[in-house]
């Protein structure tokens, strides 16, 4: 028996995305879903409590970061994640790729893994598929990611070819090391950059290897999104239909509506929870920078149409003197206001695909939120 089991509750017949539920080991939710990012074994000044009142039904931690501090071993020794950090819902580790290729400047890529160099210290370090599977099985996490390679946007045709017969190697590997297939599911990741024959080949490979979901990767990674929406046009279709589809590090407004038409079951992205502590909001009619000067002396809430502890309680006005000086209560309520958010429009998501209605909500909501305007600020 799987871990991780996909329930396709309906299909929206205006465009065919998918309303679905995923069963973990922590508890199930449905998709479409926004995953809030908990690096370091938490979501930035929000509390488990305060996650789970605004509706959070899986979160995502980062495996460099724990390996790094405190260590897989301390975690293991406390029992897993899940009580280490006391979250009792489902819990997403990525494998550290992503982290070895973006934060490391000295890095060599081999056939057994990555060498490269901690971020933090200087330290020689190695990760290899093998290791990303150890690190994942000691964390505990519902749903682990494949080690894959991480290739730079743009690359040449060749290039990620390269890379994406290793990815697939590499993903070979990581299912031969995975040493808790009932308690863990482990999603493989189809890489292939914007070429629709390398993202076919990548496909087929990991789709061959029976993963019990699939991720999309090397997209927001500095594409034009006219791209990105392209690749997902012709990639997930090659994906099973009987199992999830994530789409990995996105989370502006815009991305997860059009990501959830071309049938994406899951997001995350650290984009509200950063954008938060530089006082940058979400709100129904596009994009709030509080810190400007305007706000001074505005005593309304941040968003009229929204109902997060934030807006009920504080005002612009209030929220950026102390986003200006610098508290942390100010990143507190605009942490939580942003992730209140983009929860909430996914579940107006979820509720337009009920109603076979999705592109009709996306033509209203890019119409209120500037998306559809010439030079939109996006985030």
């Amino acid at each position: 028996m799987t871990a991780i089991r996909y329930e396709l509750i309906k299909t929206c017949k205006q465009t065919g995305a998918r309303l679905g539920r995923v069963h973990t080991p922590h508890g199930s939710f449905e998709t479409p879903v926004f995953m809030p990012v908990g690096t370091l074994a938490t979501v930035k000044t929000m509390s488990p409590e305060e996650l789970v009142e605004m509706g959070a039904g899986i979160i995502l931690s980062n495996t460099y970061h724990l390996w790094l501090r405190p260590g897989q071993e301390i975690v293991e020794e406390a029992g897993g994640l899940h009580k280490f950090m006391n979250w009792d819902r489902a819990i997403l580790t990525d494998s550290g790729g992503f982290q070895v290729f973006s934060l490391s400047e000295f890095r060599k890529i081999e056939e057994e893994g990555v060498h490269f160099r901690n971020h933090l210290n200087g330290d020689k370090l190695f990760l290899s598929p093998e290791k990303a599977m150890e690190i994942q099985n000691s964390l505990g996490s519902d749903i682990m990611m494949a080690f894959d390679e991480c290739p730079p946007y743009p690359a040449t045709y060749e290039y990620m070819q390269k890379s994406v017969e290793r990815t697939s190697r590499w993903a070979e590997r990581c299912l031969q090391a995975h040493k808790r297939p009932k308690d863990q599911g482990l999603f493989g990741i189809v890489q292939g950059g914007e070429y629709e024959e390398l993202r076919k080949q990548s496909a087929k490979d990991l789709v061959s290897l029976d993963f019990p979901g699939y991720a999309v990767g090397g997209l927001s990674v500095g594409e034009p999104k006219d791209i990105m929406n392209r690749v997902l046009e012709f990639t997930t279709p090659l994906l099973p239909a009987n199992k999830p589809r994530y789409l990995m590090g996105v989370g502006s407004p815009d991305s997860l509506i059009d990501g959830a038409i071309r049938g994406i079951d899951m997001f995350d992205c650290v984009l509200p929870t950063r954008i938060a502590r530089n006082g940058t909001l979400m709100t129904s009619e596009g994009r709030l920078v509080v810190k400007n000067a305007k706000f001074a002396r505005d005593f309304g809430p941040i968003d009229e149409h929204c109902d997060c502890y934030t807006c009920r309680n504080y005002s612009r006005a209030y929220i950026r003197h102390l986003i200006r000086c610098d508290e942390t209560f100010g990143i507190r309520l605009t942490t939580y206001h942003n992730l209140y958010f983009l929860l909430k429009l996914m579940e107006q998501v979820r509720q337009a695909i009920r109603e076979d209605r999705l592109g009709d909500f996306r033509e209203e909501f890019f119409e209120r939120y500037g998306f559809n305007k010439p030079n939109a600020k996006n985030f």
